[in-house]
């Protein structure tokens, strides 16, 4: 479950920049969102594969 922990406080910490770029337009706001997406893409495929590995073991 701290994976799961991982992404909520992810998400959370990436609340004030999204914001600020969609309420102020503030664009190096948005920079700092689209590289939080990634990195919770890169999170998520790292729990896709931990999860399918788990389910493929038994």
């Amino acid at each position: 479950m701290s994976r799961f922990s991982d992404v909520k406080n992810l998400v959370m910490s990436l609340e004030a920049d999204f914001e600020k770029f969609y309420d102020k337009g503030n664009q190096a706001a948005g920079t700092r969102v689209r590289k939080g997406m990634q990195d919770l893409k890169n999170l998520a495929q790292a729990i896709r594969t931990e999860v399918q590995e788990k389910k493929n073991a038994g």
